[in-house]
């Protein structure tokens, strides 16, 4: 049974308000008939009120395909705004519309506090909650963090204090939208309950693993943003560490929220200090995507001309731990690739003896290697070699191969996924505090090392430095 509550959304009005969160609230409505237990207040400093805030709301969720009819009912009924005054007493004021509300609509004090907000803005409504005494309340109260958790291992210590002052850990639900995903979610079904893998899941069977996150777009509007942060802070700290947590994860106890991200935790320790060249930074410039030409970094919009803020990062890392000593992890992200695309590809080891001795070079057998694929086309593939009809002993590379919409029709949005967790109080897919320090311990020196940037066409997967990450060990990056 779901608890009635009220979901309120800070920055409402915004971008990620907009396009995802309204409209994954709605959705879980309908699929889940929650419409009389979900009640939304959407807060935000600009100028509204109640009707400008569900017509708003009511154009965005029929931009997003659903009927007009049915969603103007929802806004009409269970859409309130409220706007934030920044002076003294804004938050109370905020806590005497919220109680108003609740009584409205008969809530017993359920409420899910989101920050859809700049991170710069994230301390001061976190302070404003607490003095305003809406860390607790009649009901269970809960505190959604959008990514990016602090700028550096200081600052997101510094977050972690301010967040704890006011809000005990299992009521903060630290948000990456990437571990929504159903087949991030499935890393761990498809590893712990399928033996064949799990068995072959260590450095006796695997010589290499590779995760790439790749952009097609550029930086859009978030020139503002993205020219302070840059890729790692964007992308690698949080999602890319993410993904790489689960791939490289021991079994935990249980299936269990604190066991998890124990073992989550416990990755990002064994991950050995990363040496001047075992990184690589890169930054587009003119190119081609898709067929059509596009501007350089530096020629975008908001960008200072002389800017060396990387869009691409390459990486080779080490985990000292039992399962992994000695199997690279090669990591890599970046804006105008030629495709969108989050992939992890496993290979393993060859074969201990070649049967094919005097034989010709195509008779030559490959590695297995295992290619999940969690955006798009989500799903798997196992290549392998078979023997081609009517050769001696000529070989040829197949793949076996799964994709969930085939089996499952379309996936649910990760937005989804998520909310429906912070409306039962489930934390697994959530990044515990320890964790965001223990991801800025790994990956803040490097910021602070400062690497060249090196250029490289748009439309091209990064620099040439980069692509010799894995050759110095005798791979490449997987292409297929």
């Amino acid at each position: 049974m779901i608890d009635r509550h009220l979901f309120v959304i800070f920055g409402a009005t915004g971008d990620l308000g907009r396009r995802k969160l309204i409209p994954a609230i709605y959705q879980l409505t309908v699929d889940f008939d929650l419409s009389h237990h979900a009640v939304v207040l959407g807060v935000a400093s600009s100028a509204r009120d109640d009707p400008e805030f569900r017509r708003m709301a009511r154009s965005a969720l029929v931009e997003s395909g659903l009927d007009d009819q049915a969603v103007a009912e929802w806004c009409d009924r269970f859409l309130h705004y409220h706007r934030l005054d920044t002076g003294p007493g804004g938050y109370d004021g905020l806590a005497a519309r919220i109680a108003a509300v609740e009584e409205e609509h008969g809530l017993p004090g359920n409420r899910v506090f989101y920050l859809a907000l700049p991170p710069g803005l994230f301390a001061e409504a976190i302070e404003g909650l607490g003095r305003a005494g809406l860390a607790a309340g009649p009901g269970w109260t809960r505190l959604v963090v959008e990514k990016p958790f602090g700028t550096d291992l200081a600052s997101a210590r510094g977050l972690n204090e301010l967040v704890h002052h006011w809000f005990g850990e299992s009521q903060v639900y630290r948000i990456d939208h990437y571990l929504g995903k159903e087949t991030v979610q499935n890393l761990l079904v498809f590893r712990f309950t399928n033996p064949l893998f799990e068995r072959a899941w260590n450095r006796d069977r695997v010589r290499c693993v590779e995760i790439t996150v790749a952009e097609d777009l550029g930086i859009g509007t978030r020139a503002g943003f993205y020219d302070d942060a840059g890729a790692l802070r964007d992308i690698v700290q949080n999602h890319l560490a993410q993904v790489l947590t689960l791939v490289a994860m021991d079994p935990p106890v249980r299936f269990a929220a604190d066991d998890i991200r124990n073992k989550k935790v416990e990755v990002l320790r064994a991950i050995t200090p990363v040496a001047p060249d075992e990184v690589v930074f890169g930054q587009y410039t003119a190119g081609t995507v898709g067929g059509e030409p596009v501007a350089g970094y530096r020629d975008e919009p908001g960008v200072y001309p002389e800017s060396t803020t990387e869009t691409a990062v390459a990486m080779r890392l080490g985990i000292d731990s039992w399962r992994w000593e000695g199997v690279p992890f090669y990591i890599r992200t970046g804006k105008r690739f030629p495709r969108r695309l989050t992939r992890i590809v496993v290979r393993f080891q060859e074969a201990p003896v070649c049967l094919f001795h005097g034989e010709p070079d195509d008779c030559h057998a490959e590695p297995n290697i295992l290619v999940i694929t969690l955006q798009p086309e989500e799903g798997f593939d196992l290549l392998f070699d078979v023997k081609e009809p009517k050769e001696a002993t000529g070989l040829r590379r197949e793949a076996l191969h799964f994709r969930y919409e085939d089996e499952f029709g379309p996936l649910p949005d990760a937005y989804e996924t998520l909310l429906m967790d912070i409306i039962e109080g489930d934390q697994t897919l959530f990044v515990r505090g320890d964790e965001t320090e223990a991801s800025w311990r790994v990956f803040g020196p490097v910021i602070e090392s400062r690497p060249p940037v090196h250029p490289y066409p748009a439309g091209t997967w990064g620099p040439e430095e980069a692509m010799e990450l894995p050759r110095r060990d005798g791979f490449t990056w997987f292409d297929g």
